[in-house]
């Protein structure tokens, strides 16, 4: 499979605050049509956070909690763990199998988040490959 994550990812990367409720952070998922957004530190030099569809599954539905009075610190994993743009889809494959995650988002030789990558994504590139002859 020749795919890299940068070819498969998404960018821009999608980012909420920490006080924003986790209504803001799904309806932001809702219109942008994923399944994970970043949470922005509090402070420069502080970590990141992430919510998934998983999060809000566990942490609002099926405890019965309303989202408007969820905070999204409240909701996110921090700190994240980042995949290369580099990585072959194998690579970011068995690293999201270990983590047991879906998403995982790409930063760069800085630090700097790129983009994000999903089990969608890849799923998606293992279908196309299987068109190559």
């Amino acid at each position: 499979m020749p795919y890299l994550v940068k070819d498969i990812m998404s960018s821009p990367v999608i980012v909420v605050e920490q006080e924003d409720t986790a209504a803001h952070a799904l309806t932001i998922m809702r219109r942008h049509n994923i399944h994970s957004v970043i949470v922005a530190p509090p402070k420069a030099g502080e970590p990141y956070g992430i919510i998934t569809s998983t999060d809000v599954r566990d942490k609002i539905a099926a405890l019965d909690r309303d989202p408007r009075g969820v905070k999204c610190r409240e909701l996110m994993s921090s700190p994240i763990i980042t995949a290369r743009p580099d990585w072959t889809i194998k690579q970011c494959s068995q690293r999201m199998g270990e983590l047991k995650v879906h998403h995982l988002p790409v930063a760069d030789d800085f630090g700097r988040l790129i983009g994000m990558v999903s089990a969608t994504d890849i799923f998606m590139a293992v279908e196309e490959s299987g068109w190559e002859n």
